[in-house]
C-alpha cells in the first residue's frame, strides 16, 4: 500500500484548515497517485480557548471538514483515514477529538476518539489542559484496507505502550497517530517513541504531525514539532518530512511484517504478566 502524510499548520479557522487540506491532498494524489492520505491531528481547527474549540467542534456524521473528506475520498477513490476533527457530541458541553476513517466509497469505516488527555505543564511554563474542553474515548479501532490490518491512536496515546499492546493482540500490520506533538516535547521524544513502538510491537509506525506556530488559549504563540514519519517493523524510519508543510510518501510492504516477526517470533514468547505476583526485594522495607 502506498501511504501519503499530509503536515499541516492548522489555525483557529477551519475554511483557511480546510483550503491548506484540500491543496495538500490534490498535489499529493497529483504527484505520487497514494492508495491512502493521513491528515494530522486537529487538521480542521487548532489553538485557540476551550471555549472555542467547543464552538468550533461539528457534527458527525455532517459538518463540513467531515462532508470534504468524504467526498474527496469518494472523488479520488482512496482511503483517508481524517488525522483528528472536533466532534461535537450531543447534549454535552466537551467534545471528542476524533479520527474518522473513510474508504474509497466514501464510506465512513470506523472512527477513534483519542483516550489520553493532554494534562501537562511544558518546561517552557506553558500549560495544556485538554481535557477542560475534551472528553476521552472509550474504545480502541482496528480496520482492514489494501491487505493491511490497521490500528488508530492520536498524539499523546504514543506514550502510553498498553493501548499498543491492546492493538497488537489483534495482528496489526500497521499503526496510524495523527499528532500535534509540542515542539519542546518532540525534539527529545517524537522519534524515540515512534521506533520504539515499531520495534516492540513489530508494526509499521505512521505518525502524521501539526508543524510550525499557533495562537494557544492565553493568545500566546504555541509551536507543535511536525517531521511526520513513517518507521518499518524493524524500526527503521523509511520516510520523513522536512520543516514546513507538505508531505511525505512510501510504500507499506507487508513482506517486511512477516520477515521481522520470522526473525523475532514475540508473538509466541509473549508471556501474559496480569496474574504474577509482585515482590520486593526486601519485603519488609516500607515504600512510599
Amino acid at each position: 500500500m502506498k501511504l501519503s502524510l499530509i503536515q499541516m499548520n492548522s489555525q483557529p479557522d477551519r475554511a483557511y484548515n480546510l483550503q491548506q487540506a484540500d491543496r495538500l491532498m490534490r498535489a499529493v494524489v497529483e504527484r505520487d497517485a497514494p492508495d491512502m492520505i493521513v491528515l494530522p491531528e486537529h487538521f480542521d481547527w487548532s489553538g485557540g480557548t476551550a471555549a472555542q474549540k467547543r464552538a468550533a467542534a461539528d457534527d458527525m456524521p455532517g459538518g463540513a471538514a467531515y462532508r470534504q473528506m468524504q467526498a474527496f475520498a469518494a472523488k479520488h477513490r482512496i482511503w483517508i483515514h481524517a488525522g483528528s476533527l472536533l466532534e461535537r457530541i450531543p447534549g454535552e458541553e466537551r467534545i471528542h477529538n476524533t479520527a474518522v476513517v473513510f474508504d474509497p466509497e466514501g464510506t465512513e469505516v470506523g472512527r477513534y476518539r483519542k483516550i489520553h488527555m493532554f494534562d501537562i505543564e511544558a518546561p517552557d511554563g506553558k500549560t495544556y489542559r485538554e481535557s477542560e474542553a475534551v472528553k476521552r474515548g472509550s474504545d480502541l479501532l482496528v480496520y482492514e484496507a489494501h491487505g493491511l490490518r490497521i490500528g488508530a491512536a492520536i498524539c499523546y496515546d504514543l506514550r502510553f505502550s498498553r493501548l499498543f499492546d491492546r492493538l497488537a493482540s489483534k495482528d496489526v500490520d500497521l499503526i496510524i497517530l495523527p499528532a500535534a506533538f509540542t515542539l519542546q516535547t518532540g525534539k527529545d521524544h517524537w522519534e524515540v517513541l515512534c521506533r520504539a513502538r515499531a520495534i516492540e510491537f513489530q508494526a509499521y509506525f505512521a505518525a502524521c504531525g501539526q508543524w510550525g506556530r499557533f495562537p494557544g488559549p492565553e493568545g500566546d504563540e504555541r509551536q507543535v514539532y511536525g517531521h511526520s514519519l513513517v518507521c518499518d517493523p524493524w524500526g527503521h524510519v523509511v520516510a520523513r518530512a522536512s520543516d514546513g508543510i507538505g508531505f511525505v510518501t512510501c510504500h507499506i510492504d507487508p513482506e517486511q511484517v512477516s520477515r521481522v516477526r520470522k526473525l523475532i517470533p514475540m508473538s509466541s514468547h509473549r508471556v501474559d504478566l496480569s496474574s504474577f505476583p509482585l515482590r520486593f526485594a526486601d519485603e519488609g522495607r516500607r515504600w512510599p
